[in-house]
């Protein structure tokens, strides 16, 4: 307890968040209970294991030893004797601390000084524990369901679920450029600020379904292209209700990152991400310099137009003659066999040497110029006579355009931004390269399983019975903290012992995999 006591405290001083002591009122009498023994009880009771009650957070600073309780301020001297800390301070501090960074009017978003707390609260758990030696996040987001009951029905909600007009799959990434869908006004319940959101069951047997609550998404540290492993620390989060569109919502918290000087060079992200008009995601982060590694929902999969005669496919620019299965082409799936891998992945090379590739940066403007693959001797084209030339392992194109576009009348040709402006990425899709990056996403997988683990945090409904943006958000991120120090622990322990295996001359030790089969219980239950 004491060494994780040392860490947390380290923690919150180094966030900052004492300044935000100014923003609560001043009473006749100084408050017992500083913020930041607050935040440290909170983190303390997430790192115990324990749900996100306040009665649990004044029982875990009142049981620390008697002099951390007189450091932190839990025992404090009053006139003729010591005065312990009551749960009604506790109870009064934390709603003096959410009135505080509430938004005068709620609105389902985190107010500017919610969001400045909980990025100096992630921030300093980073750098406390050690700033993994990587620029690439993995983002996604999860349901987050409030204690709250949800409000009636009215008769206007009644209408709208028995319209058969109405789509049956709520899920907001089935819409190009939808935000969440927005719902009738309803009553009013104990969290007005939380809204009907879509749940996905992505298990065998599990079905679709609607919550109230929020949206949780958080970044989350991994490793670089050809880096070393890095521990997987959750460096920000972003809560909202169902009526915003997380991707939408997510992208100021990486702009903050970046104007804070924190490199990002790669973001992976999945289809819920991808499939948003260009403006509300994809064209925000490249503006920042950010290389996008994504899933494309299957609707942004194949050709989709051209550009100067080039098809534009996949986020790339490609020949007008190349192979239409070639172009359709989809992502390797999970259970392929090493002869599918070998095919699929012949079959990405072939695609690439049909592919206009880029020749310049894109400029400020984001417009960059890509050439001719024939022009490149990647491929053999009659209208290229020097191409003939070429080896016959390349592509021959047998059955050139009769009145040849631009892309095959010049070298070269200047792509704008608004081509492949929603599709583009850093690696050709579904090539084995981008295969490689993309596996790198599920550490945001991971974020939210640990977060959902019933042996360490669980934030299932009812962990936390507090109402309110705010007050989940200050939970949520002293959870995270918690989370942090665990990951950052169990990292440094694996990296120590493959070490000490290292100097023994043995390789390192690998995860242990179920190996017991139906013909090994068989013959256990035979044995004489």
């Amino acid at each position: 307890m004491s060494d994780d006591l040392d860490r947390i405290e380290q923690i919150i001083d180094a966030s900052g968040v004492a300044d935000f002591e100014l923003l609560l009122p001043i009473g006749v009498r100084p408050r017992q209970l500083k913020l930041t023994t607050l935040l440290i009880g909170m983190t303390l009771t997430a790192r115990a294991g324990r749900p996100a009650l306040l009665t649990d957070v004044h029982t875990t600073l009142t049981g620390l030893p008697p002099e951390d309780q007189r450091r932190l301020g839990v025992l404090a001297q009053w006139k003729h004797a010591e005065h312990r800390l009551t749960y009604r301070q506790v109870e009064y501090t934390f709603d003096r601390l959410t009135n505080a960074l509430t938004k005068t009017t709620p609105d389902g978003t985190p107010s500017q000084r919610l969001t400045d707390v909980l990025d100096r609260l992630l921030e300093a758990s980073v750098q406390v524990l050690g700033e993994p030696a990587c620029s690439s996040y993995a983002v996604d987001w999860t349901d987050q369901a409030t204690w709250s009951l949800p409000p009636p029905q009215t008769s206007t909600d009644t209408a709208t679920a028995n319209d058969p007009s109405t789509p049956e799959d709520h899920n907001a990434t089935t819409s190009v450029e939808s935000t969440t869908e927005q719902t009738p006004p309803s009553p009013a319940c104990a969290d007005p600020e939380a809204s009907w959101g879509h749940r996905r069951g992505d298990g065998p047997g599990h079905k679709d379904e609607l919550f109230y609550g929020y949206y949780l998404q958080a970044a989350t540290t991994v490793n670089d292209e050809h880096g070393p492993p890095v521990p997987e620390l959750a460096r920000r989060i972003h809560l909202s209700s169902c009526d915003h569109d997380p991707p939408a919502a997510f992208v100021p918290v990486l702009q903050r990152m970046h104007h804070a000087g924190i490199t990002i060079s790669d973001v992976l992200a999945d289809s819920g991400y991808s499939y948003r008009i260009p403006e509300t995601w994809a064209l925000p982060l490249r503006a920042l310099g950010i290389d996008l590694i994504c899933d494309l929902h299957p609707n942004d999969r194949g050709p989709h137009g051209t550009h100067h005669g080039a098809t534009c496919a996949n986020g790339r620019l490609y020949c007008p003659a190349t192979p239409k299965t070639l172009l359709e082409l989809g992502p390797l799936p999970r259970a392929a066999s090493t002869e599918h891998t070998a095919l699929h992945d012949a079959q990405c090379a072939e695609l690439a040497r049909y592919k206009l590739s880029p020749i310049t940066r894109p400029d400020p403007d984001g417009y960059h110029r890509v050439a001719c693959p024939a022009a490149q001797s990647k491929l053999r084209c009659p209208l290229r006579p020097e191409s003939i030339t070429l080896p016959h392992d390349r592509p021959t194109v047998t059955s050139p355009p009769e009145h040849p576009p631009v892309c095959c009348t010049q070298h070269t040709i200047t792509v704008p931004p608004t081509v492949n402006a929603k599709t583009a990425q850093k690696h050709d899709y579904p090539s084995p390269a981008h295969r490689t990056s993309y596996n790198r996403r599920t550490a945001a997988e991971r974020t939210f399983a640990t977060l959902t683990d019933r042996a360490t945090t669980d934030l299932s409904r009812g962990w936390c019975r507090q109402m309110g943006l705010t007050a989940n958000a200050l939970h949520i991120a002293t959870e995270l903290i918690a989370r942090n120090i665990r990951v950052a622990d169990t990292f440094t322990n694996r990296q120590l012992e493959n070490q000490r295996r290292a100097n023994r001359g043995l390789p390192p030790r690998t995860r242990t995999r179920r190996r017991t089969t139906i013909h090994d219980l068989l013959a256990t239950a035979h044995a004489p």
